[in-house]
C-alpha cells in the first residue's frame, strides 16, 4: 500500500479508530480508578570499615568495603534479615512474601545501600524500610564479628531514614490514559488496515485499474429513489446525478474506436449493479445532444427497459430475430424522435443462440446504417454468456461496476469472460458510488458531487406513463 492508500484507510476508518481510542482511554481510566494506590519508601545505609588510619589501610578498607556492599545488598531479601522485620512489625505475611515488595540496590562506585519497599499503605512502606535497614545492620554486625572481643570490622550506618510518602507511585493516571489512547489508536489503525486488506470489494477507480487497464468513463452516485425515478436525466435534468450521465456521454463521445460504428453493450459482472438504468439514462443524454440513438433491451431473461421507458414491451427484439415482426414495426420512438427503443419482446428459451445468430448480425448492420449510437442492455457476464456474444460483434462493452458491492474476483471473472471471446472493453462505469467519504461521488473527477452547481429548486411534476418532466418537456410515446 502507498501513502495515499493509508490516508484513504484512515479517512474511511476514522470512526472505528476514534471509538477504539475512546475505549482505550476509558479502560485506562477505569483501571487507574479501580487499582489500589501503591506507595514507595526508601532508606539509605552507609557501609564503612575500621582501620588503623594509615593511607594504605584506608585504601584497602575502601576497596574491601565496595566489594562487600554488593553482598550486603543481596542479604536484604534473605530470611535472616526479613524474619526479624516480620516479627517486629507483626506483619501478616512470611519472609518470602515480604521479599517480593522489598528491594536493595548498591549504586556503582559507592558504599551506599539503597533499600526500597512498596505497599498499599505509605506508613507501612516506611516502617518496613526502616525496620529492614536496622535488621540488616544487626545481621552484618553479627556475621562480620572478628577479633578477640568479637567486634566487627564493618559498620553499617543508616544515613537516610525512610519518610512516609505522600503520593503513590502507582497508578499513574495521566500516563495510563495516554498509553490507553495510544494503544486504542494503534489497534484502530491496525484493524482499519486489516479490514481494507481483506476487503475484496471494488471501492474506487483504483481497484478497477488494478484489474484492467480500460478507461473509467463515468461515475454514477447512489440514489435511494432510483426505483421510483429511474430516468433521472429526464426527471431532474439539472441534478448532479443527471450531470454524471452527461459526463458519461461526453467521455463516450471521445473514445477512440476502430471503425465508424458506435455500438456499445452495457453489461455488468452480476445482477443489480445498475446497468439498465445507466444505459437508459445514457441513451436519453445522447438523444438530448442531437444524436440518433436506438436503445435495445438485449436482456432476454430479465428485461427492464420497457418498464423504465414507459413503453409496451410485448413486441421487441425476440420477435424481430425470429421473423415475426419487421424492425420498423417493433421499434418505438421515445421523446422528440431521435431516440428509439426496441424492447426485449417475448422471453425465448434460447437467448444465447438468438443473440449469436446470423439474423442478429444482419440486424446490427442495419441499425448501424441508421443510427449514430446503438446501445444494448445485456445480461450480466458471469451468470450467462449473452453479453460476451453481443460484445464481440459491437464496438465495445461498457461494464457497470457497483461501488462497494461488486467483488474484485467477480469483476476479474467478467473481464476474463470478455477477453476469452475477444470482445473489446470500451470502459467501465462505477455505479452506486457513496455520497460521503473518500470514495464519494464528486470527490475526485466524477462531476459536481454535492455542491449542486446548476441545480434548481423548481418543482418537478409527474407526467403520464410514470415519467417526470420539467416544463414543456418531451413525453414518452407508447
Amino acid at each position: 500500500m502507498e501513502l495515499r492508500d493509508y490516508i484513504t484507510v484512515l479517512r474511511k476508518g476514522w470512526i472505528l479508530i476514534l471509538v477504539l481510542a475512546l475505549v482505550g482511554v476509558a479502560l485506562a481510566a477505569t483501571y487507574s480508578l479501580v487499582k489500589k494506590p501503591v506507595f514507595s519508601a526508601t532508606a539509605q545505609v552507609f557501609v564503612s570499615t575500621q582501620s588503623s588510619g594509615s593511607v594504605s589501610d584506608l585504601v584497602q578498607g575502601s576497596t574491601f568495603t565496595q566489594q562487600r556492599v554488593t553482598t550486603y545488598a543481596n542479604l536484604v531479601t534473605t530470611p535472616i534479615v526479613l524474619q526479624p522485620v516480620v516479627a517486629s512489625l507483626k506483619l501478616d505475611m512470611t519472609a518470602e512474601e515480604l521479599a517480593q515488595i522489598v528491594s536493595a540496590d548498591a549504586p556503582l562506585n559507592t558504599t551506599l545501600i539503597q533499600i526500597t519497599a512498596t505497599s498499599t499503605s505509605g506508613v507501612q512502606a516506611a516502617e518496613i524500610v526502616n525496620a529492614t535497614s536496622q535488621s540488616l545492620t544487626n545481621v552484618v554486625q553479627n556475621i562480620e564479628a572478628t577479633g578477640k572481643d568479637d567486634a566487627s570490622t564493618v559498620k553499617l550506618t543508616r544515613v537516610q531514614e525512610a519518610q512516609v510518602p505522600t503520593s503513590p507511585i502507582s497508578p499513574k493516571v495521566p500516563l495510563n490514559v495516554i498509553l490507553g489512547l495510544l494503544i486504542g489508536l494503534a489497534v484502530g489503525v491496525g484493524l482499519s488496515v486489516l479490514r481494507e486488506t481483506l476487503d475484496n470489494r471494488i471501492r474506487n477507480e483504483g481497484d478497477v485499474e488494478k484489474i484492467h487497464s480500460g478507461p473509467i468513463i463515468g461515475g454514477i452516485a447512489y440514489d435511494a429513489k432510483t426505483s421510483s425515478r429511474p430516468l433521472i436525466v429526464h426527471a431532474d435534468p439539472r441534478s448532479p446525478r443527471a450531470e454524471s450521465f452527461r459526463t458519461l456521454r461526453t467521455n463516450l463521445q471521445f473514445l477512440e474506436l476502430e471503425g465508424k460504428a458506435r455500438t456499445f453493450v452495457m453489461t455488468s459482472s452480476v445482477q443489480s449493479e445498475g446497468k439498465s438504468t445507466t444505459v437508459a439514462n445514457l441513451a436519453i443524454a445522447l438523444e438530448t445532444a442531437g444524436y440518433r440513438v436506438v436503445l435495445i433491451d438485449a436482456d432476454l431473461r430479465r428485461p427492464k427497459i420497457a418498464d423504465y421507458m414507459g413503453l409496451e414491451g410485448a413486441v421487441g427484439l425476440t420477435d424481430v430475430l425470429i421473423g415475426r415482426f419487421d424492425l420498423s414495426d417493433a421499434v418505438q420512438p421515445w421523446g422528440s424522435g431521435n431516440l428509439h427503443v426496441l424492447p426485449a419482446g417475448q422471453i425465448p428459451p434460447n437467448p444465447s443462440e438468438l443473440l449469436g445468430s446470423r439474423r442478429m448480425q444482419d440486424l446490427l448492420s442495419t441499425l448501424e446504417a441508421s443510427y449514430d449510437y446503438i446501445l444494448f442492455d445485456a445480461p450480466p457476464l458471469l451468470p450467462v454468456t449473452d453479453a460476451a456474444i453481443l460484445a464481440k460483434r459491437a464496438s465495445g462493452a461498457i461494464v457497470a461496476v457497483a461501488a462497494g458491492q461488486t467483488h474484485k474476483n467477480q469483476l476479474s471473472g467478467a473481464v476474463a469472460t470478455l477477453e476469452n471471446v475477444g470482445a473489446p472493453i470500451a470502459g467501465f462505469v462505477l455505479t452506486m458510488m457513496p455520497l460521503k467519504g473518500p470514495n464519494a461521488y464528486g470527490y475526485g473527477r466524477y462531476g459536481y458531487g454535492n455542491y449542486g452547481y446548476g441545480t434548481s429548486d423548481e418543482a418537478v411534476a409527474p407526467a403520464r406513463g410514470g415519467l417526470f418532466r420539467r416544463g414543456p418537456s418531451r413525453q414518452a410515446t407508447r
